[in-house]
């Protein structure tokens, strides 16, 4: 049986899941229908949880680099931001980086992994056959068909994977569009992000690498379930004008278009061989910018389970945790992109005291502006898990000689062990005995904690509890 796994798509999803799977010694194969990357960057923010899935495998600086930090988030554009200096995290921040920089980044880590990627192949269609998966692509010089162990789909929200392997992506259909410009400002608002809700519309500004500015947003005449045409300079400018009194002095166009609420999600992420992740699972309006986030966050969680599959170390129904774990994440993100569009498109006398009233909350209430805020940076998620810490993320546990993140980097298992007189290795984990320097009394209180190599915590056992690993 072939050992090869097939991705279709070479975006950030596409990419990241390739390098794990390198990481885990898997053949990887990357089939994108792009002869060049696309230069229009639908999205543009990484959220703190990425920024820690990268960091857990060394390839964070790059990002954090180039990237524009952004210390707060938004919900709904509220005027009232969240303050990501209350989330338990390394980095506190958002940040503003082009798509386009962004794939690029991962692309050569992918290759440096040592992934197949070729570009300008199509897939086409696939089936199923005992031990394996034929895939039919388009290439260059013609058709061809590969074998793979797995395939997954990676492909976007028209997914050919999905629809080859049958698998259903019910939602709803567009009722509000709204629209954005990549454009220069030579009168751009204050430094950061800006933004205003009037009754004449919403508008988010945000300032973009290579002296652009990204303006988005929505006006009383977007709430249509017809798409409008092509979006131009001159239609931008009235209705940034509309809301801000100002255009900013917009000009030089880098890109123009529209998005929609569309909302989808695939009724199964496996289906036998074949798997989804990222926008050909789940289909969203871009509120918060989470969906680049939650694909990458996709990958990771797969990755390390297929590769364990694939290297012969773990049943294959170890990857149906990843429908288990991820599906659920997945229709979180939608109800709350699903609530942004509705606070976003708040135009009524009652629309904007609702978000007066949201607003105020964020402002007063710090708890529910945290709660919030680590929904939105992607450090809430939490998988199944009996004690309190299992199924959570662990955080960047500091110790003497190295940190948590850095143990995380070879894509392994690792087991902390806090005894004084440590137990016996775990097979397969990297162990690392000592306490962190971290004070964290739920932490304190273990005398060992498994974590995964996605970075969720696997199991832990309590201080003077007979011991797992023995």
């Amino acid at each position: 049986m072939t050992k090869n796994i097939v991705i279709a798509g070479a975006g950030p999803t596409g990419l990241w899941l390739a390098a794990e799977l390198r990481l885990a010694g898997a053949e990887v194969t990357v089939l994108e229908q792009r002869t060049e990357r696309d230069p229009h960057s639908k999205a543009l923010t990484i959220h703190p949880r990425t920024i820690e899935v990268l960091a857990s495998r060394g390839v964070e600086q790059p990002l954090l680099a180039e990237g524009i930090p952004i210390p707060q988030g938004h919900f709904a554009v509220l005027d009232d931001r969240l303050d990501f200096a209350l989330l338990d995290t390394d980095f506190p921040i958002t940040l503003a980086l082009l798509q386009a920089r962004t794939e690029e980044l991962l692309e050569d880590h992918a290759r440096d992994r040592g992934a197949d990627i070729r570009r300008g192949h199509r897939v086409t269609g696939l089936t199923e056959h005992p031990g394996e998966v034929r895939v039919t692509v388009d290439g260059p010089d013609g058709g061809y068909t590969i074998a793979a162990a797995y395939v997954v789909g990676c492909d976007g929200t028209r997914s050919t994977v999905r629809a080859a392997a049958g698998i259903d992506f019910p939602g709803t259909s567009a009722s509000v569009y709204g629209w954005l410009g990549d454009v220069v400002l030579t009168d751009p608002p204050s430094a950061g992000s800006y933004s205003r809700a009037t009754a004449d519309g919403l508008l988010l500004a945000v300032p973009l690498p290579g002296g652009l500015h990204r303006l988005v947003g929505h006006s009383p005449d977007d709430i249509r379930a017809d798409r409008p045409g092509e979006l131009t300079l001159d239609e931008l400018r009235a209705k940034v004008t509309a809301i801000a009194g100002r255009d900013f002095g917009m000009h030089s166009p880098a890109w123009l278009s529209r998005f929609s609420n569309a909302s989808r999600q695939a009724t199964r992420y496996r289906r036998g061989r074949v798997l989804l992740a990222g926008d050909a699972a789940h289909m969203h309006m871009p509120a918060g910018g989470v969906g680049l986030n939650v694909g990458l966050q996709d990958a990771m969680n797969l990755g390390w389970k297929l590769g364990a599959v694939v290297r012969g170390e773990a049943p294959d129904d170890l990857l149906d945790t990843y429908h288990d774990e991820r599906h659920p994440v997945g229709a979180e993100l939608l109800e709350h992109t699903q609530a942004q569009t509705a606070l976003m498109t708040a135009f009524s006398p009652d629309g904007r005291r609702l978000r007066s009233l949201l607003s105020t909350l964020i402002a007063e209430q710090p708890a529910f502006a945290k709660t919030l805020a680590e929904r939105l940076s992607g450090l809430s998620v939490r998988y199944a898990g009996a004690h309190p810490l299992t199924g959570t993320r662990a955080p960047n546990l500091k110790f003497g000689d190295t940190t948590l993140f850095r143990l995380l980097h070879a894509g392994r298992p690792v087991l902390l062990d806090f005894r004084d007189e440590p137990g016996p290795a775990a097979p397969g984990a990297i162990v690392h005995h000592g306490r962190p320097l971290d004070d964290r009394p739920d932490w304190a209180a273990l005398d060992t904690a498994l974590i995964r190599p996605d970075g969720h915590v696997a199991e832990v056992t309590p201080s003077g509890e007979p011991d797992q690993h023995r």
